[in-house]
């Protein structure tokens, strides 16, 4: 059997489990966002309904509720050990939830506008990172754990240095929130989505744009690096989903999703190679393509 048959295979194998899990899906709220565990087993969504829900992969069914939250959860994501979830909502709380039990561990409360360091074991904050004009949408260390990027809905993308808890450099240039901010795989780049309707690419050392995608007539939900630093993958409203070169700034592909889809899932990827052509598959990003370079 030669290796596009095997890719073929499990593709259609992961296309089974993908919709017996969406199938369930559907009859919940609007799901905000999806996270695999570490072990690929369960899936935590976030909803509209301030319900977290975890789902088993195989069956598809639903096994746990994590009910607390007084307003809508934005995201939720499993621990490195897959034990617990931790949670936030616009109810302005951080919680830290047992998968097992669904019983709620910790509850960290603070300033929208602020950036607050925790310490999980005892649930004392460390240190606050000020700075930014209003709310705090999304932060992100950087691979090295030195520095802390974060965006808001004051336009700005703040860059952080983790020991000092200063702000290093304020990135202006997007003209409405930026939903997401997050480093390139090598950490020296930063790329930014926007309700301005463009995706950014950040030099991290300098803070000067270096690529402006006006790609949307519509709102940018997320927006990620490849593993490889060589392509940007992201997602708005109107279920697309666009591939981008970092280089040119050119759009490689554009996909229609199944299902609305507000936030990437971490990108591991199984890359294939033939010829001039690239197989990707991507289980955790439910979606598979061809890429012609």
């Amino acid at each position: 059997m030669n290796a596009k048959k095997v890719v073929k295979l499990i593709i259609q194998n992961w296309i089974r489990e993908i919709f017996s899990i969406f199938k369930n899906f559907e009859r919940t709220n609007s799901n905000k966002c999806v996270k695999f565990s570490p072990d690929s087993n369960k899936i935590a969504s976030s909803s509209w309904d301030k319900i977290i829900r975890i789902w088993d992969v195989k069956s598809g069914k639903q096994i746990q509720s994590l009910i607390g939250h007084s307003d809508y959860v934005f995201n939720a994501k499993f621990s490195s050990d897959g034990n617990s979830i931790l949670s936030c909502s616009n109810d302005n709380t951080i919680r830290l939830w047992d998968v097992k039990s669904g019983q709620e561990l910790l509850q960290l409360k603070g300033p929208l506008a602020l950036i607050l360091l925790w310490d999980v074991q005892s649930g004392k904050e460390i240190q606050q990172l000020e700075g930014h004009s209003s709310d705090v949408i999304s932060v992100q260390f950087s691979p090295d754990d030195q520095m802390i990027v974060s965006s808001s809905l004051d336009t700005t993308i703040g860059l952080w240095d983790v020991k000092s808890c200063k702000r290093l450099k304020e990135i202006k240039g997007h003209s409405n929130r930026i939903n997401h901010a997050k480093f390139s795989p090598d950490g020296q780049f930063v790329v930014s989505c926007s309700w301005d309707s463009t995706i950014r690419i950040w030099d991290v050392l300098s803070g000067k744009q270096l690529q402006k995608l006006d790609v949307y007539p519509d709102v940018l939900y997320d927006v990620q690096y490849f593993p490889d630093g060589q392509t940007i993958v992201s997602c708005a409203r109107g279920n697309i989903i666009c591939l981008w070169d970092v280089r040119s700034g050119n759009e490689i592909q554009r996909l229609e999703y199944f299902c609305t889809l507000m936030c990437i899932d971490d990108l591991r990827t199984i890359q294939y190679k033939f010829g001039n052509e690239k197989i990707y598959c991507n289980k955790h990003f439910f979606y598979f393509y061809f890429l012609k370079r």
